[in-house]
C-alpha cells in the first residue's frame, strides 16, 4: 500500500510540473522517474562506451582536428549561453564528432554528450543550420527526452541497474540510445528548443528548418532513418518559420563562408 501511494504521490508531480503557473504547457516537462543526476550518470557511461568502441564509432581526434572542434564548440557555447538552456550547468555538453560520411545524424546522449557524424556536417550548407542541429540535440538532452523514451522501452529497473554498475546491458542501451527514435511530441518540443535557444542569438533561429528542406529538395533520397516514423519534414520546416515568427526572433546571419571553409579541413 505505501508503495502505492508514493507512486501516486509522484504521477501527482509529475503531472503538475506540465503546467507553468499561468496554466500554459511548459516545453520538455512532464513526468520523469530519472532524477537529474542520473541522467548524468548514465549520460557518463554510455559515452565511456561510445568512446571505447572506435570500431562502431570512429570518433576523430580533438588535437589532429583542433579547428573544427574549436568551431563546434563555438557554436555549442552560443547555444549555452543563451540563458534559455535550463540544464546548461548541470550536464557536461562535451562535444565529438564521428568520422562517417554516409551517415546524417547527430545524437545527444541523457547528461549532454553530444556526437555530431561527418556525414551531416558535410551535408550542410551554413553555421545557422548546424547550430539549428545542435539546438534541436541539446533540446533533447535539455529536456530528459532519452530517459523518459529509454525508460518506457526497458523499464527504469533496467537503466537503473547499469547506472549502478551493471554493464551487462550497457552496450544494448548505448546502440538504442544512437538509434532512438522520439515521438512525434518530443521532436516538436526540441524543434521549438531549437529556435528558443537559437532566438536570443545572431542566428536565424529556424536554422533547423534548413536541413529538411536539403532533404526534401533531394526527393528524400537520402532521408536518415532516424526520420523514417517522421515523413512530414514540410510540416516541421513550417513549425521552424512559425515558431521564429511567434518568438519575433531577430537574428538573420547564416555564416556560409565561414562554415564551408572550417568543414572543408575534415578529412
Amino acid at each position: 500500500m505505501k508503495r502505492v501511494i508514493v507512486f501516486s504521490l509522484l504521477l501527482v508531480a509529475g503531472a503538475g510540473s506540465l503546467m507553468n503557473c499561468n496554466g500554459s504547457k511548459k516545453l520538455g516537462s512532464g513526468f520523469n522517474l530519472f532524477p537529474v543526476d542520473q541522467d548524468r550518470q548514465l549520460g557518463a557511461q554510455v559515452a565511456a562506451e561510445i568512446d571505447g568502441n572506435p570500431k562502431e564509432y570512429p570518433i576523430l581526434d580533438s588535437a589532429s582536428n583542433k579547428e573544427v572542434y574549436q568551431y563546434l564548440y563555438k557554436i555549442r557555447n552560443t547555444i549555452l549561453n543563451s540563458g534559455q538552456v535550463q540544464h546548461k550547468n548541470d550536464f557536461a555538453w562535451r562535444l565529438r564528432i564521428i568520422k562517417d560520411d554516409s551517415t546524417l545524424n547527430a545524437f545527444c546522449t541523457p547528461g549532454g554528450y553530444i556526437y555530431v557524424y561527418t556525414g551531416i556536417l558535410k551535408y550542410l550548407d551554413n553555421e545557422s543550420q548546424l547550430a539549428g542541429v545542435l539546438g534541436h540535440e541539446i533540446a533533447h538532452a535539455d529536456f530528459r527526452h532519452s530517459t523518459r523514451q529509454m525508460t518506457q522501452m526497458y523499464g527504469v529497473e533496467v537503466l537503473l541497474a547499469i547506472v549502478a554498475g551493471n554493464r551487462q546491458q550497457l552496450s544494448q542501451i548505448t546502440a538504442g540510445l544512437v538509434g532512438l527514435k522520439f515521438s512525434r511530441n518530443h521532436e516538436s518540443e526540441a524543434d521549438k528548443g531549437s529556435v528558443t535557444y537559437l532566438c536570443p542569438t545572431v542566428y536565424a533561429a529556424d536554422g533547423g528548418a534548413g536541413f529538411f528542406e536539403k532533404i526534401n529538395a533531394a526527393g528524400g533520397s537520402r532521408t536518415p532513418e532516424f526520420l523514417s516514423t517522421h515523413p512530414n519534414p514540410e510540416n516541421r520546416i513550417e513549425n521552424f518559420r512559425n515558431y521564429r515568427i511567434e518568438m519575433a526572433c531577430q537574428g538573420v546571419n547564416d555564416f556560409t563562408s565561414e562554415y564551408k571553409k572550417v568543414i572543408a579541413k575534415l578529412p
